[in-house]
C-alpha cells in the first residue's frame, strides 16, 4: 500500500467515524460503488488522477452517485477527494469503507466470527470454492449462492459482505477476500485477529489464558479464531497478520530432521 492511499484510507475512515445514520443498507451501497468503479477502469481512473482537480473528482462523483444516499454521497465524495496511489486502491478503499460500515450497523453481532465460519466452510469444500472463484458464472448468482448457503444462520451484515465480496474478486481468491474482510472488521471494533491452529479443541479456560497472553503481548484485545489441524501433532500454531508463533510438535519435529540432515 503506498503512502498515498494509506493517508487517504486514513481520511476515509476519519469521515466515516464521524458520519451520521449509516446503515446496513449504506453498506450494500458502498459495496454497489465498489462494484461500478471496477467495471469501469475510466471511470475508476478518473476518481483516482492526481493530476484532476480534488474539486472535480468531487464533481464526478456527485454526478455518477446522485442517486445515493446522502451519507453515501458525502463518504465518495471524500474518498473522491483523497489522493490514492491507483485505482485499484481507491476502489479496495471503499470496499473497506462498506465492509466497516456493515460493522458499525450490526454492532451486536459477531460478525468477524461468522466470516471466519464462512471461510472454514468454503476450504472445506473445494469444489463451492472453486464455483465461487471461477471466472466463468455470473457475479449476481454467485452472490445469490453465498446467499444460499448462508441462510439465516448469520447476521445480514455478514451475508452482505461475503456474497458482496465474490461478485467482485478482482483476481483475489475467496478466502484472501474473507481473511481481509474479518480484520477489517476486527479493525474496526478494535481488535487484533489471532487465528489458531491446533490438534484439539482448546476449552474456555484454555482459550482464556491464550486470549490474555496475546493481548499483553501485542498491547490491545484479541479474538481467536480456531482451526482443528491434526498435522499440528500437538502445541499451536499461532498466527497474527505476517507474524507466526509456531510451538507445534510438528514444527520442532521438522527443525529436528532439518538440523540432522544439515
Amino acid at each position: 500500500m503506498g503512502s498515498a492511499t494509506t493517508q487517504a484510507l486514513a481520511a476515509s475512515t476519519d469521515a466515516l467515524a464521524a458520519a451520521s445514520g449509516v446503515t446496513l443498507d449504506s453498506a450494500a451501497e458502498l459495496f454497489a460503488a465498489a462494484r461500478a468503479l471496477g467495471e469501469s477502469s475510466q471511470l475508476s481512473g478518473a476518481l483516482a488522477d492526481p493530476t484532476a482537480p480534488a474539486q472535480a473528482r468531487s464533481a464526478l462523483v456527485e454526478g455518477v452517485f446522485a442517486g445515493a444516499s446522502a451519507p453515501v454521497r458525502a463518504l465518495l465524495t471524500t474518498v473522491a477527494g483523497e489522493r490514492w496511489s491507483s485505482a485499484a486502491q481507491l476502489i479496495d478503499g471503499i470496499e473497506e469503507l462498506a465492509i466497516r460500515t456493515a460493522a458499525i450497523a450490526s454492532p451486536k453481532d459477531d460478525v468477524a466470527s461468522e466470516l471466519f465460519g464462512f471461510s472454514r466452510i468454503v476450504a472445506a469444500n473445494p469444489e463451492f470454492e472453486l464455483a465461487l472463484g471461477s471466472r466463468l458464472g455470473d457475479a449476481a448468482s454467485k452472490g445469490a449462492l453465498v446467499e444460499k448457503v448462508l441462510g439465516s444462520s448469520v447476521s445480514a451484515a455478514t451475508v452482505l459482505i461475503a456474497s458482496s465480496l465474490v461478485r467482485q474478486p478482482r483476481e483475489r481468491r475467496v478466502r484472501q477476500l474473507l481473511s481481509r474482510a474479518i480484520r477489517i472488521v476486527s479493525a474496526q471494533a478494535g481488535r487484533t485477529v489471532a487465528t489458531v491452529h491446533t490438534a484439539v479443541p482448546l476449552d474456555a479456560a484454555q482459550q482464556t489464558r491464550l486470549r490474555d497472553a496475546l493481548a499483553r503481548r501485542y498491547g490491545g484485545e484479541v479474538s481467536l479464531n480456531l482451526v482443528i489441524d491434526p498435522a499440528v501433532v500437538g502445541g499451536l500454531r499461532v498466527q497474527i497478520a505476517d507474524d507466526v508463533i509456531d510451538g507445534s510438535i510438528s514444527a520442532r519435529l521438522a527443525d529436528l530432521r532439518q538440523k540432522l540432515a544439515s
